[in-house]
């Protein structure tokens, strides 16, 4: 049933035993016995049927961002769950370092896209399932191209780009009159991330559970060293690494960027680090220390991987069916000293300025238009997300930065009174910059205005 297929495909299944796999007889037992039966802790609405079957097979459409070590086991989850229309995004190329834990990758396949291989890969295994690879960077993608998904599902490695994602995601959620979130403008995503053997995964409801931004503290500081103790009393092979990496660089090949993909480069730093700890009689400095501390990699262990994917799969399952209750709201996983795992729930920051209703500033009753603006970028709150912002009420745009055609018309209400605009009470006002995601809401609050009489003052 098996053969050895080369250096580069250890032991793979031939086409005819393959065919044998995905033609099982019973291949959705294990799923039909969570879609078809009734039970005491489902979610809000579930009704068992096979239509549910059909529904995350044909309409369901998920998006996976990340085809790395959990990205891989992302995708091959969510095929075998049922789920018949993925798309998967990654901007990286296959390196011979991946081959370790992204298993869907084999050595011909270096240098190829990620994205591209690892589609090919999953339909080439999972009968039936339709995966659409997307060879770029998110942010290269329209906005409203994430509209078009029931559930995204993150397998990121970086703050920067979760961060991103979230504030797209939650630029699509709306606020009913009373506060609450219109659901039909909520794009569900679960997240997860491993480092090492420790790993999380969440589930982030836009409006109802906090958000990414909500839960930023979740994560520590990154490692620095005070640049008087690499200069002059390095005591760790890190210490010799970061010292050429931050200084010398710069010492020695002035007005060059250093480029951490750049092969050449990296070869330069560790070279110089190593004679800088022989210099100072420190050991250890190797060439992938050099390139785990310059791009502050940790080790990807494929168990965590494969832990952290499953819970995600398994939440997206919930989320599209509503099988069983859902975690509530972030899994922590750590597999150091045994295995170790705990749900918790975080709190929402009621003034998150990506997800809440409306993020409170008080001003004076007179105040312009054009005094607000200058007001809400020199808050603190806002720094670096806004520079040149539109604001509009209710759909009503009452400045417009472009285009040069809606500039000048909506240029007089500069001078107006934004009592006079927002009809002589505070609420919400929407900024759009382009630097935001998404729609930044603000909730107006006059210093005059008395809330519980719900009046002007």
């Amino acid at each position: 049933m098996m053969k050895r297929k080369g250096e580069d495909e250890p032991w793979a299944l031939e086409p005819e035993a393959m065919a044998e796999t995905v033609d099982l007889e019973g291949r959705w037992r294990d799923l039909d016995r969570l879609l078809l039966r009734p039970g005491y802790i489902v979610g809000p609405g579930f009704e068992p049927g096979i239509e549910l079957r059909d529904m995350i097979k044909d309409d369901c459409r998920v998006l996976v961002i990340g085809a790395g070590g959990l990205g891989c086991e992302l995708l091959k989850d969510l095929a075998l769950t049922g789920f018949g229309n993925i798309e998967v995004i990654d901007m990286d190329t296959i390196d011979v370092s991946n081959l370790n834990r992204q298993f869907l990758f084999r050595m011909r396949d270096v240098g190829q896209p990620k994205a591209k291989i690892a589609a090919e890969r999953v339909m080439e295994r999972v009968k039936g399932v339709n995966v659409v690879p997307h060879y770029c960077r998110i942010e290269d993608k329209d906005p409203f191209f994430f509209r078009g998904f029931q559930i995204i599902v993150l397998g990121l490695d970086s703050l920067e780009a979760r961060s991103y994602i979230n504030a797209v995601v939650c630029g699509f959620l709306e606020y009913e009159s009373d506060g609450s979130p219109d659901l039909t403008t909520i794009k569900p995503m679960v997240d997860g991330g491993t480092e090492g053997f420790k790993g999380h995964a969440r589930v982030i409801i836009p409006g109802l559970t906090p958000c990414f931004q909500c839960s930023m503290w979740l994560f520590p500081p990154q490692v620095t060293f005070p640049l008087c103790t690499l200069a002059e009393t390095p005591r760790s092979p890190a210490h010799c690494i970061e010292y050429v990496h931050l200084i010398q660089w710069g010492q020695d090949r002035p007005g060059e960027t250093f480029d951490a993909d750049n092969t050449e480069h990296m070869k330069w730093i560790f070279e110089q680090a190593a004679r800088r700890a022989e210099q100072y009689n420190i050991n250890g400095v190797t060439y992938i220390l050099t390139q785990g501390v310059v791009k502050n990699i940790i080790p990807a262990i494929a168990s965590t991987n494969a832990i952290v994917a499953a819970t995600c799969a398994l939440e997206t399952l919930k989320i599209a069916t509503m099988c069983s209750k859902g975690m509530d709201v972030f899994m922590q996983y750590t597999g150091t000293d045994g295995v170790y795992m705990r749900t918790f729930q975080n709190e929402k920051d009621p003034n998150c300025v990506v997800c809440s209703p409306g993020v409170p500033v008080e001003v004076e009753p007179d105040i312009t238009l054009k005094q607000f603006i200058d007001t809400i970028l020199k808050d603190s709150r806002f720094e670096n997300k806004i520079s040149m912002p539109s604001v509009s009420l209710q759909g009503e745009n009452l400045y417009m930065q472009a285009p040069p055609v809606l500039e000048e018309e909506t240029r007089p209400n500069l001078e107006k009174a934004l009592r006079t605009l927002m009809n002589g009470e505070g609420g919400i006002l929407n900024i759009n910059d382009r630097k935001l995601k998404g729609t930044l809401r603000v909730q107006v609050i006059f210093k005059d205005v008395d809330m519980d009489a719900g009046g002007c003052g």
